[in-house]
């Protein structure tokens, strides 16, 4: 069974394991072994995602048998006003197609809903077949595509789609 929670500030250590965990798999093929070292260095380091909990981010940890497995971080009142915005879904590779993701998401989409929010975004690179049916099964639609250079001679190339309540 899988227990869900609002992790605290100083448990954000759990969302940095399982991003190094599961980054090199998700992305192998997608981006270069050099990229998600980058990537990873910038996002999630323990004082990043300090400062995210500090402006409202949430973060969700899913656990089985007491073992965090997978975590979600989400914004409300994201920067296009009452929507929300999920910045982050990611799972053990072991867990992955077990319900988990579906969990974290449907979670995501009941604190935004209660919040007032209209509608949850998210962005999901372009090239992650995985992540993006998963998605559209879920409900979201395509809005448009978008490429954010991230320093370092490094873009996100992704999709950018949204899921209205």
């Amino acid at each position: 069974m899988v227990h869900l929670r609002l992790l605290a500030k100083e448990e954000l250590m759990l969302i940095q394991g399982i991003a190094h965990q599961t980054w090199p798999s998700t992305f192998a093929g997608i981006l270069s072994e050099a990229q998600i070292d980058y990537m990873l260095n910038w996002m999630y380091t323990l004082p990043m995602l300090e400062s995210q909990v500090e402006k409202g981010h949430g973060f969700l940890v899913a656990e089985v048998e007491g073992e965090a497995v997978g975590f979600a971080g989400y914004e409300l009142n994201h920067l296009e006003g009452p929507k929300a915005k999920l910045h982050k879904l990611y799972l053990l590779p072991s867990r992955q197609g077990k319900g988990v993701g579906k969990s974290l998401l449907l979670e995501v989409v009941k604190r935004a809903r209660e919040a007032g929010q209209k509608s949850l975004l998210l962005n999901v690179n372009k090239y992650n077949k995985k992540a993006i049916d998963f998605y559209l099964a879920m409900g979201f639609v395509t809005i448009r595509q978008e490429v954010n250079d991230i320093g370092k001679g490094y873009v996100m190339d992704d999709v950018v789609m949204e899921l209205n309540f």
